[in-house]
């Protein structure tokens, strides 16, 4: 095999050392936003530091409390259940590496009463933004939306219903 090129050596990827420790790296990380264990871990490892570095690092950082899938995912929830409906906050958690059950601990606070309230605003943007001639018309536009968003449907049906109703003086179905 003939050797490399000095032009070949100069493209080859060297591997990376990384500045400082894990711990280091992974406070600096904690401190721009949240993230769950198995996010962490994937980006140090990503960074160039070994597995027991890393280990080592997410082991003490659970310790300190900066680094809990519980409160990530209920911060999570919290965020972003205005625009989400319970089935796309599930599978951005599960994305994110979070178990299933910690998930399903997160969401449960969000109750069928506040899902409708986020269907409903939602819908209700949703719906300004167009003209529609009748409730079977926003139906069919706004509702799959709604549930491409996460919702049920008959949430996302009720909160069309819901936003028709203020909107119209009419009750076509």
């Amino acid at each position: 095999m003939p050797p490399q090129s000095s032009k070949a050596a100069r493209r080859a990827p060297q591997p990376r050392t990384p500045a400082g420790t894990a711990l280091d790296a992974g406070l600096r990380l904690l401190g721009r936003r949240a993230y769950s264990r198995a996010e962490l871990n994937r980006k140090l490892g990503r960074r160039g530091y070994t597995e027991i570095e890393v280990s080592s690092a997410m082991d003490r950082l659970g310790e300190l409390g900066y680094l809990d899938d519980r409160a990530f995912a209920e911060g999570h929830v919290r965020r972003r259940q205005a625009g989400l409906g319970p089935r796309a906050l599930s599978a951005e958690l599960f994305a994110r590496g979070v178990d299933r059950q910690v998930a399903d601990g997160a969401l449960a606070g969000f109750d069928s009463q506040a899902q409708l309230v986020s269907a409903i605003n939602l819908a209700q943007r949703l719906h300004g933004r167009t003209a529609h001639a009748g409730y079977r018309e926003m139906l069919d536009a706004i509702g799959p939306k709604l549930l491409r968003r996460g919702f049920s449907s008959g949430v996302a049906r009720a909160a069309c219903q819901a936003v028709w109703a203020g909107t119209s003086s009419g009750t076509e179905a």
